[in-house]
């Protein structure tokens, strides 16, 4: 029997890796707590700095330094942790909107004019 491998499997049924999904959920999160307010729980829980020394060995992974590495392979961000692909395409959204709601706002009005031919028969256009 052939084996098949994880990522055929994936591209054929259209499934992100696990790792991609929870790099986006990592990065919706740290979203949702930068958008927060000053004095939040979350805003200080991700501010906070434990006082004392580490144990001997590897460090352990952190959640801040994981992020950090999420964002380095996600792309640039702005100041607001969003993408920069992101905020272009929320930018493109507005102008759709705004163009939308121009034509919409706008009137068009049609004549109806009748036009006597050189041969004497009615010829009705719309402008």
């Amino acid at each position: 029997m052939d084996r098949i491998r994880n990522d055929a499997i994936w591209q054929k049924f259209g499934v992100a890796p696990i790792a991609d999904k929870m790099r986006e959920a990592r990065l919706r999160w740290y979203g949702h707590v930068l958008r927060g307010k000053e004095g939040s729980t979350r805003k200080i829980g991700l501010e906070l700095e434990v006082s004392g020394k580490r144990p001997r060995g590897r460090p352990k992974q952190r959640w801040s330094g994981t992020l950090h590495t999420d964002m380095k392979k996600s792309g640039p961000r702005d100041e607001e942790g969003q993408t920069l692909k992101k905020k272009k395409k929320k930018k493109k959204k507005k102008k759709k909107k705004k163009k939308k709601k121009k034509k919409k706002n706008a009137t068009t009005v049609t004549f109806n004019q009748t036009v006597l031919a050189p041969n004497s028969t009615y010829l009705s256009t719309t402008i």
